[in-house]
């Protein structure tokens, strides 16, 4: 079979590419620059820009079979405001799209998305695929705005949506990264008073449901609709503070106290990280879109749709996982014998939460 991976390079895209090359296909990515593109000697770069459509016709005419679209905005640039990344993850989607649908025959579309599109957990349950998207965030606005580029062509492109909440493993560079920071410091800072809970994906589980919804997912259709997309979450709200507990007992820290903030100094806080983002010119993991995201009670999702019409259920449970992860966390181990969870006891997959 014949892959074309965009994103190939990023934290997702490096394992999917790997998976695909042990099973024996045959895989091109969509990168800007051929010549610094870091992939396997297998792969073939092709040049293609979805900012601005260049090289997409050409790449689509290499010839997929399927394409897995990986590639999007999670921070916006310094300076470009909340559209820094409708124009990555809505106006490249679009290119993309129009690409492949001019096609004679175009190949089958996965495009990962994110729970970000659907909106946090309502009142005491996950988030189903056929609740009505209420993003809160301009990430989640323009994450499902590119779900709806697929519905556009969706009578040309077979197009299939997977919605994953936070993903984590090896090579990740923001969840993990981020968690150890706070305990290493000492304080958790969480937006808001009571509980905050989320659902997370291992990464190996998500590459496994992408490519189960390209060989047999139900595709979208022009018309708003449930059908053709799939949560990829375990189904387990974990509290922050428990997250926070894993990584300090694997690493060797004291968990970190947690400080609730109210909203407006969270606000402000994302604020001064924006301003500074734009002295040094480069984005800035906290913002102000995403104290709107974290300020809910919950973003909670399964995988029963995904498990009954994909044959998907996650092999990775947290903490699983969590140590072999962490290993690729600059500075996350003690450099001293000996150190804590190099080899931890295994971990049994944690009860579903039925909230």
């Amino acid at each position: 079979m014949r892959y074309l991976v965009t994103g190939a390079t990023g934290f997702v895209g490096t394992r999917l590419v790997r998976r695909l090359l042990e099973e024996g296909h045959t895989v091109a990515a969509l990168v800007r620059d051929p010549a610094r593109a870091r992939l396997p000697a297998a792969v073939e770069p092709l040049g293609g820009d979805l900012a601005d459509g260049r090289g997409l016709s050409r790449a689509a005419a290499w010839g997929a079979d399927r394409v897995i679209h990986l590639a999007g905005a999670v921070r916006a640039a310094p300076g470009s405001g909340c559209g820094g990344y409708a124009s990555v993850n809505a106006g490249g989607t679009r290119r993309l799209c129009r690409a492949l649908a001019a096609l004679p025959r175009p190949p089958r579309l996965v495009h990962c998305s994110s729970l970000a599109a659907a909106g946090p957990s309502p009142p005491g349950r996950p988030r189903r695929e056929d609740d009505p998207p209420a993003p809160v965030s301009a990430y989640g606005r323009s994450k499902l705005a590119g779900e709806e580029e697929l519905r556009a062509v969706s009578a040309a492109v077979p197009g299939t949506v997977v919605r994953p909440p936070i993903v984590y493993g090896p090579g990740d560079a923001d969840f993990l990264p981020a968690l150890l920071a706070t305990v290493r410091g000492g304080v958790l800072p969480v937006c808001g008073f009571g509980p905050r809970r989320c659902s997370l994906i291992h990464v190996d589980d998500l590459c496994r449901v992408l490519l189960a919804a390209a060989d047999r997912g139900s595709t979208v259709g022009p018309r708003p609709s449930s059908r053709g997309i799939y949560h990829a979450g375990d189904g387990t709200g974990h509290r922050w503070q428990d997250l926070a507990a894993a990584v300090a007992k694997l690493t060797g820290h004291r968990p970190p106290t947690t400080v609730p903030l109210p909203r407006p100094v969270a606000y402000a806080a994302a604020w001064g990280a924006e301003t500074a983002a734009r002295v040094r010119g480069r984005p800035s993991v906290l913002c102000r879109d995403k104290v709107r995201e974290l300020a809910r009670p919950a973003w909670i999702c399964g995988h029963e749709r995904a498990a009954r019409e994909l044959g998907f259920t996650p092999e990775v449970f947290w903490p699983a996982g969590l140590a072999d992860a962490l290993r690729t966390v600059p500075g996350a181990w003690p450099d001293r014998p000996g150190r804590p969870g190099t080899t931890p006891a295994p971990a049994s997959a944690p009860e579903r939460n039925q909230r």
